[in-house]
């Protein structure tokens, strides 16, 4: 009786373990190319000499590029996300605003023609667009110890996590369809959970790993951004344009300032003399 009783248990033993590992893959991916969206169905870029011109203040449009949606971020993470990066640049006097974009105004595979008709529905002349590659790792534990308790089987550490995940900003001039520049951010979970758990688990690890790649991605974004403006200001990589957007005039300086346009310098050196 007590040998039946033994196999019982390691037969259920097994089978709940089996089934875990039937629902929890060794590897899962989720991603969301920008190349996929901009150009689909292997659509050439149509490379232009083009200089873009930049009216400042800038309004700005920041979005996740539509990817696979089984599994992936809900789209209030996403915003959330967003509105991270959104908060780490809408006090720079030369954006005038900074506008989310949900994901459900753009759809896969839409092309530079999504992309227009999204920054005319929110009025933005610039988007950053987030792509991202995350990519999940899973492994029973041979170490663990496995329960049999009265609601079933419980597994003590046994499934292990190891997302990676990958995080890039690519800033697009929408009129001209140039990439002004672009960052990435990254990040790196490792965690063990009980099997019973290990859904959950994972999923707020996947979760957590994006808000680490989006955090690592904004000080990048940000040196990115300085290297853009000395590339206008020695390369003319773009043309800058004064609107009647900005609200102050110390706002407006400090656009010139940032993108080194040196006739305020021009003014004040011709008052003085």
């Amino acid at each position: 009786m007590r040998h039946r009783t033994l196999a019982a248990l390691v037969a259920s033993a097994l089978i709940s373990t089996g089934c875990a590992t039937w629902f929890n893959p060794p590897e899962s991916t989720h991603r969301a190319s920008v190349v996929d969206y901009l150009y689909p169905q292997n659509e050439r870029p149509a490379l232009k000499p083009t200089v873009p011109e930049l009216h400042l203040p800038l309004r700005v449009g920041i979005a996740f590029v539509p990817g696979d949606l089984r599994g992936d971020l809900p789209e209030v993470e996403r915003n959330n996300l967003l509105n991270r990066v959104k908060s780490a640049f809408s006090n720079r006097p030369y954006i005038d605003s900074i506008q989310v974009i949900p994901t459900t105004y753009l759809r896969s595979g839409g092309g530079f023609g999504n992309l227009e008709q999204a920054a005319r529905m929110f009025n933005v002349d610039v988007v950053v667009l987030l792509s991202y590659d995350q990519m999940q790792f899973s492994d029973n534990n041979r170490l663990s110890v496995f329960y049999w308790t009265i609601v079933g089987g419980y597994l003590v550490n046994g499934s292990q996590y190891d997302v990676s995940t990958l995080v890039d900003a690519s800033v697009f001039d929408v009129a001209s369809r140039q990439l002004l520049f672009r960052a990435p951010g990254t990040s790196q979970l490792k965690g063990s959970s009980p099997l019973v758990k290990f859904g959950e688990a994972s999923r707020e690890a996947r979760t957590e790993g994006y808000r680490q790649a989006v955090d690592s991605l904004i000080p990048q974004l940000d040196a990115q951004l300085e290297a853009f403006r000395q590339r206008v200001k020695e390369q003319n990589a773009a043309r800058i344009i004064h609107t009647s957007r900005s609200s102050g005039g110390d706002s407006g300086l400090a656009g010139l300032g940032l993108f080194g346009v040196t006739a305020a310098v021009a003014i004040y050196r011709r008052r003085a003399g």
